[in-house]
């Protein structure tokens, strides 16, 4: 795998437009990106998840990154979130997060962080739980990122502002 290769995930609570910022920087850059696993995993449970189902949703995501690493020609990927959410919905759903997942935390880094914020409104979705706890979700990434010393920008800005406030975020990381 080329080391080389930065890495720019795309976090945030829930409805907060994750996929479709990553794809947008994505096609702006004309680069790779990483697609949420979880959300497919998630889409064919029939049962509530349990720790086994993080698990599974940890190797899920790190095997579609490390399949975008080797195969990509750009610079740098984008990844629509990282199994810190993994993190963050099993201590919350399930009380513990797998230890696993707590030892590649460290291992894993990624280059540059965007949170999205929360101004976005609301979009409900099967797979979404919490619309009253944005606020709440928020300081948990940011006490994440923090607890990670992870670089990390802020977005926030509705539309194109938002896109435009992202690029400039990424711009300023490479240098541009």
């Amino acid at each position: 795998m080329n080391k080389l290769i930065k890495k720019i995930a795309i976090v945030g609570p829930e409805s907060t437009g994750k996929s479709t910022m990553s794809q947008l920087l994505a096609k702006h850059y004309k680069v790779s990106w990483v697609p949420e696993y979880a959300r497919y995993y998630c889409e064919n449970l029939i049962a509530p998840y349990t720790l086994q189902d993080e698990v599974n949703m940890f190797y899920g995501q790190v095997a579609l990154e490390d399949a975008i690493l080797v195969t990509t020609e750009s610079d740098f990927i984008i990844c629509d979130t990282t199994f810190v959410t993994v993190k963050i919905w099993s201590d919350e759903m399930l009380g513990e997060t797998p230890q696993l997942v707590l030892d590649a935390l460290p291992k894993r880094p990624y280059d540059l962080y965007l949170l999205l914020d929360i101004d976005l409104p609301w979009q409900d979705d099967p797979l979404r739980d919490f619309p009253n706890q944005r606020e709440y979700f928020m300081k948990v990434w940011h006490e994440e990122l923090k607890a990670l010393d992870a670089n990390y920008k802020v977005i926030g800005g509705l539309g194109e502002l938002r896109v435009k406030n992202a690029i400039n975020a990424v711009d300023g990381f490479l240098g541009k």
